[in-house]
């Protein structure tokens, strides 16, 4: 035995007696830290190598730990560390309104991963249920990948931090979601990082699924990308602090200040190809005046278009009452034609609990930033279509986060996201959130264009290449083609129902060993 081995050995020795004597606080400490660190290989550090010691430590406590309840413990504090790290930057939302929310700033990241934490649970105490060795790493990747789909859907679900998504630092790496989406990346990572816990085979083995999604992806991106659509986006981004934003002493400069961006971005475009039409895209509720109800705001905020061009802006939406008292409020993206004449309007449907709306209104003593009033849910996703473009489907913030959710039956022919990411400031969160965007433009072969408030502004093309971006608290416009749409990836035929399969498979693998080892021992 080497000088490692044997260190290695004194150290799960140790690690043992802590996990089944009075101890234990240790080993909790321990399994935090290991969550907290693995938050290193989210975007956007993307610091994947880290995943080959905190995954595992995770693996081994919960299977080494001499009771259900203890591995549970185990999983809980584990999933704890992991959020609170990867979600850090939700801070930033609250110190928008410091004053008021002051009480919130130390609990409330640990409030929320705390709930998100208790799903690390499931493959905690999943590996338990299949016999040692690979079989328990196959368990362990699929309750893995189950919970991750369940936190995805329970609740209105929140799939962040995913564990795919660790792989979102090129294009390359994430080409296999196009077949097995996000989740089908974290199952593929869970066992990738398990394997060389099997020694010399299982680093081969490791090795030999690294080289096949590499050339996954190369076959993917080999193909010449196609010649791009005959329309000139403009990405607008206004780079507005959150706390100001709705003053009512910044609203025309915030306002005008969009216009002369428009300006100067339709100005490039139509300089830069004079036959394309041109579509000029404002983020979520960039406009302080309410687009659809405000006709001299509409007016001018599409002075800035040619005879052909259009404007998608986001703009709050509302209903009035006889008094002219607004009644239902919307988070809308409002198509306007020159001379501010709305052709259409997306409502979003998935709204941000306690940020758009609040569970359990009177209860909680908390209130909206925009008011008393809730925003409406919308009708649902649908193919927008405008005169002279490809039809779009429109995702306002989070939208774009769900898997296997942002298309409606209809294809369309790209998406569009818009964002207010100025809530979370210079972090990993809106890094974070165009990771997830890079996703869904992978999975579901469609170039994706998203405009954000402060940033990170992209034009992304249906393999998940950046096409254009402008980066995070910048001020300006993003001048780019837009690319055309890929054929229907097996992901956008099938959808959940792969990593649901995939997941399956491995469990009944799982399964079948420990009941072959269970009869092999009985004889």
């Amino acid at each position: 035995m080497t000088r490692l081995q044997r260190l290695l050995a004194a150290g799960r020795a140790r690690l043992t007696r802590h996990l089944a004597g009075p101890g234990f606080w240790r080993a909790l400490f321990l399994a935090f830290a290991l969550g907290a660190i693995t938050a290193l290989a989210l975007p956007p550090v993307h610091a994947v190598p880290v995943l080959l010691l905190t995954l595992p430590g995770l693996f081994v406590m919960a299977t080494e730990a001499p009771t259900r309840w203890r591995a549970a413990w185990i999983g809980l504090a584990w999933g704890w560390g992991f959020h609170i790290a990867g979600l850090h930057w939700l801070t930033s939302a609250i110190l928008t309104e410091v004053e008021r929310y002051w009480w919130l700033v130390p609990i409330a990241v640990p409030a929320l991963a705390l709930p998100l934490g208790a799903f690390t649970v499931i493959p905690a105490l999943g590996a338990r249920l299949a016999a040692p060795g690979w079989p328990r790493m196959l368990a362990f990747a699929a309750a893995w990948t189950a919970a991750e789909m369940l936190r995805g859907v329970l609740f209105t679900g929140f799939p962040w931090n995913l564990l795919g998504t660790v792989w979102a630092f090129g294009a390359l790496p994430i080409q296999a979601a196009a077949w097995i989406g996000v989740h089908g990346l974290s199952l593929a990572t869970a066992l990738l990082v398990l394997l060389p816990l099997l020694g010399r085979r299982g680093w081969l083995a490791g090795g030999a699924l690294l080289a096949g999604f590499a050339a996954i992806g190369l076959l993917r991106l080999w193909p010449v990308e196609p010649e791009p659509q005959p329309v000139s986006l403009v990405l607008v981004q206004g780079n507005v602090a959150q706390d100001v934003k709705w003053r009512p002493e910044t609203r025309w400069p915030i306002f005008r200040r969009y216009i002369e961006l428009s300006h100067d971005g339709v100005e490039l475009a139509r300089a830069e190809a004079p036959q394309n039409r041109v579509l000029v895209v404002w983020p979520e509720t960039a406009s302080p005046f309410l687009l659809t109800s405000d006709a001299e705001a509409a007016r001018l905020a599409t002075q800035p278009l040619p005879p052909e061009g259009l404007l998608l802006a986001g703009t709050v939406r509302a209903a009035f009452d006889a008094e002219g008292r607004p009644t239902r409020l919307w988070n809308s993206m409002a198509a306007l034609a020159p001379g501010g004449r709305v052709l259409e309007v997306v409502d979003k449907t998935h709204l941000v609990p306690f940020g758009e709306y609040m569970p359990l209104r009177g209860l909680l003593p908390v209130r909206l930033v925009h008011g008393a009033a809730d925003f409406t849910s919308g009708g649902g996703l649908r193919a927008v279509r405008l005169p002279g473009l490809p039809s779009f489907t429109g995702l306002i913030c989070y939208e774009v986060i769900f898997p296997g959710a942002v298309t409606p039956a209809e294809r369309p022919g790209f998406l569009v996201n818009i964002t207010n990411d100025a809530w979370f400031g210079i972090s990993a969160g809106p890094w974070q959130h165009l990771a997830a965007a890079r996703m869904r433009a992978v999975e579901e072969g469609l170039p994706l264009v998203r405009a954000a408030q402060t940033g990170i502004s992209a034009v992304i093309d249906a393999r998940g290449r950046t096409v254009a971006r402008m980066g995070l608290a910048e001020t300006g416009v993003v001048v780019a083609p837009l690319p055309r749409s890929g054929a229907p990836t097996p992901f956008a035929r099938w959808g959940i129902a792969i990593p649901l399969v995939l997941l399956g498979a491995l469990s009944i693998l799982a399964g079948s060993a420990a009941i072959f080892e269970t009869r092999i021992t009985r004889r």
